[in-house]
């Protein structure tokens, strides 16, 4: 198995999403890129930790690879606006790929170079090393399977996932 950490606004939309791809083994809420030990929610969504919302996708590389997610990364998301997703605004909602490995960081330069044909704007998204990745509280795991009803599932998150099942119809998980 193998990680790889997407920040790409809110992450109860990411994580609902990826939870519905074959290959992907786990997907995990959390936290990375910021200055603090075990940041809280409320922290990092105050805006000084520093911290980006993220999910952390654990996946099976015989049967997808970091290519195909961030075919889907790049649908579901607008790499193009800085530090906002809709109506999430502020530097813990960016656009962010964090990498494990010199190999890994290969194929997500390689996949933002073919990304940058497919939006007129030029993307935002950053691509680090992961240093530290921090699980977010136990509430926001499984998010949108918890929370289906709720307001921001039905108006945000559950358009973003059925864009995904339309899109990659032969990656969805039956």
């Amino acid at each position: 198995m193998s990680l790889l950490t997407l920040g790409g606004g809110c992450f109860w939309c990411l994580e609902a999403v990826f939870s519905h791809m074959i290959g992907v083994a786990s997907v995990v809420s959390g936290y990375a890129g910021g200055n603090i030990d075990n940041p809280t929610y409320n922290a990092v969504c105050s805006g000084n930790t520093g911290h980006a919302e993220v999910i952390q996708i654990k996946y099976d590389e015989n049967v997808t690879s970091v290519t195909e997610l961030l075919d889907v990364f790049w649908e579901v998301h607008d790499p193009t606006t800085l530090n906002r997703q809709g109506n999430d605004i502020g530097t813990q909602y960016r656009s962010v790929i964090y990498y494990t490995d010199e190999a890994q960081h290969k194929e997500i330069l390689s996949s933002l170079e073919k990304a940058k044909k497919m939006f007129s704007s030029p993307i935002v998204t950053q691509v680090e090393s992961l240093d530290v990745f921090y699980k977010a509280e136990e509430y926001h795991q499984n998010y949108f399977k918890n929370n289906p009803n709720q307001g921001y599932c039905q108006v945000v998150i559950k358009p973003k996932v059925d864009k995904f099942k339309k899109a990659f119809k032969d990656k969805v998980l039956k």
